[in-house]
């Protein structure tokens, strides 16, 4: 088990045990800016982003405190983030809103620090989030589950609720159908 694990086990302890907030606030800072880029990867507008990014973190706060089993805080956040994102969709979709991708989507992983050495690696960057949102929604959250988020095979299944070998072969159907896209590109 990594140093990460290990600390957020330890401060998911202290906040189940002793109610103690400042344990939530280093679990904040520890999550809160990855589910905002995971947030906004889906979503596309700052404010939504940052609106679904703080009802993530008051969820969790309420499942905490109804004392649920949770065996992994970040495997919550990364649940509860994806569950709001679908709300979001259907709310939009009831209302014939309809999604577009937004340049400040590359600016915005550049500022986080993903790829920001040089300008070429902006416009690969560019091109690659471009060609993830051409993919098949199933496709586009596990690779960047995976290599956006870092997560592990096992993290991405309790997110998604799918089993290891469904996350692994939809990984590589993914991963090939981005490949096609780049190659097209």
């Amino acid at each position: 088990m990594s140093r990460g694990k290990i600390n957020e086990k330890i401060l998911l302890f202290r906040l189940r045990t002793k109610n103690d907030p400042e344990a939530f606030a280093e679990l904040y800072d520890i999550y809160a800016k990855r589910i905002y880029s995971f947030v906004f990867f889906k979503v596309s507008s700052r404010e939504e982003a940052e609106d679904i990014t703080s009802e993530v973190f008051l969820k969790a706060w309420r499942q905490i405190n109804e004392k649920k089993d949770i065996t992994s805080f970040s495997g919550l956040l990364y649940r509860v983030a994806r569950n709001c994102v679908i709300d979001l969709y259907r709310s939009r979709s009831k209302n014939k809103e309809f999604l577009s991708v937004d340049d400040e989507m590359a600016v915005e992983l550049g500022d986080e620090g993903k790829w920001k050495k040089d300008l070429g690696e902006r416009l690969e960057a560019e091109k690659i989030i471009q060609a993830l949102q051409k993919l098949k929604q199933e496709y586009r959250e596990v690779v960047t589950l995976r290599y956006v988020d870092e997560m592990e095979i096992g993290e991405i299944a309790a997110v998604t609720g799918k089993g290891h070998i469904a996350i692994r072969v939809t990984l590589h159907r993914g991963l090939k159908k981005l490949k096609e896209l780049l190659q097209a590109d």
